[in-house]
């Protein structure tokens, strides 16, 4: 493990409160325009992060979340990254985000006037995340 100059001081906040609180190595996030790595010493900016997989290294095999939507703020020595929902594999269920899936996929074919495409979308997006997360999270 790196020594504390070599390591992030990465927060996690959601809506219920801090998920995480925590000295890491390296991250890598789902940004809005594509996945992106943190190291000590980045250069700070502001992105938006899409739904997608978070990979946060401790040590040398990463511990893997569920990252929805919100936005994250970098620093040379520090992330804070501001979510709706984050989930750990144990939390997803497989089946349910199948379904949730197939659903969106269906509200999108059908492309009925009243369907709000958008959020179809969104749904599509969050369900993909899911699955991928409980596939990769348990190898």
């Amino acid at each position: 493990m790196a020594n504390n100059s070599q390591l992030l001081h990465l927060k996690i906040v959601t809506p219920k409160g801090i998920f995480i609180e925590d000295d890491v190595s390296e991250l890598v996030a789902p940004g809005k325009d594509g996945d992106f790595g943190v190291l000590i010493g980045h250069t700070p900016f502001i992105s938006s992060v899409r739904p997608g997989i978070l990979k946060i290294y401790r040590n040398e095999k990463p511990d893997l979340y569920s990252l929805m939507n919100g936005f994250v703020m970098v620093d040379v020595d520090k992330v804070r990254i501001f979510t709706e929902i984050i989930e750990r594999p144990e939390d997803i269920d497989q089946n349910r985000a199948e379904r949730a899936k197939e659903r969106a996929e269906k509200r999108l074919q059908e492309k009925k006037e009243d369907t709000d495409l958008r959020r179809a979308e969104a749904a599509l997006k969050r369900s993909i995340a899911r699955i991928q997360l409980s596939e990769e999270g348990f190898h």
